[in-house]
């Protein structure tokens, strides 16, 4: 029978400290937006740039932190797909904005 290794050794895992600054950043990243939100700091356009920006590096650290994108040196066949499906998915997102700006200048 095989054995697995309980505690990880020879596997990308992070540290109890990775997971704990993750979860702090990922805390961090939720909340800025609200408050921003819920005391209209922002508005218009520079609210949602704002929240944006707290979307796009909050990707970043479920990323790094929790996935471990950037640990090991296997193939990197998990960063591919992560590339595919990013540019799968804004075709969609941009062709729908494209469509319905289209659209609504039509009528």
């Amino acid at each position: 029978m095989m054995q697995h290794d309980s505690h990880g050794h020879g596997e990308g895992h992070g540290s109890l400290k990775s997971y704990v600054i993750g979860f702090v950043l990922s805390i961090v990243l939720t909340i800025i937006p609200l408050v921003l939100v819920m005391n209209k700091v922002l508005t218009g356009t520079a609210l949602v740039v704002a929240i944006m920006a707290m979307a796009v590096l909050q990707l970043f650290v479920q990323l790094f932190f929790f996935m471990h994108i950037r640990e090991g040196e296997k193939p990197r066949y998990n960063v591919q797909a992560l590339i595919l499906g990013g540019v799968i998915v804004l075709t969609i997102v941009a062709g729908s904005i494209w469509v319905m700006s289209f659209n609504t200048m039509v009528q």
